[in-house]
């Protein structure tokens, strides 16, 4: 079963359920699925899903510490559980530890050093790593092996 598919019947279990939290956080989920597939007419995959999935999930830690800075905690526990929803379609993250590893034998493998090959060795990462590990953490184990 496709990610898609995943999610479809999900919404359908919700709305079965009268999940009202996890049913609008599925239903944002599948506007943006839609509107990139409409806009770029393609059909995506489960990669691009993922994809999709980690940007809301950004967006979403981005308003919670804008909320938990506003003191409107509130809002931010509202996004904190849209973000746990998200996270279910995501695949098994990578450790920091294994992040690590795998950055210092991608720099070993192109023979970067420094600081300026910063663009090759995180344009290598992002084509290795993206929807398995936060590219944050990428990009700091990144800078740490150039230095």
């Amino acid at each position: 079963m496709s990610l898609k598919d995943q999610i479809t019947e999900d919404m359908k279990n919700a709305m079965r359920a009268k999940e009202t939290q996890k049913l609008g956080t599925i239903r944002l989920l599948q506007a943006a699925i839609k509107q990139r597939e409409v806009d770029e007419r393609i059909t995506l995959d489960d990669a691009a899903v993922i994809a999709i999935v980690d940007k809301l999930i950004k967006q979403r830690k981005d308003s919670v510490a804008a909320y938990t800075s506003a003191g409107r905690q509130d809002l931010a526990d509202q996004e904190t559980l849209e973000m746990g929803i998200l996270e279910a379609y995501l695949p098994q993250r990578l450790s920091a530890e294994e992040i690590t590893s795998a950055v210092k034998a991608l720099v070993t493998e192109l023979g970067a050093s420094g600081a300026g090959d910063m663009g090759k060795v995180m344009g290598a990462a992002k084509s290795r790593f993206t929807g398995k590990a936060d590219m944050g953490l990428v990009s700091a184990a990144v800078k740490a092996a150039l230095s």
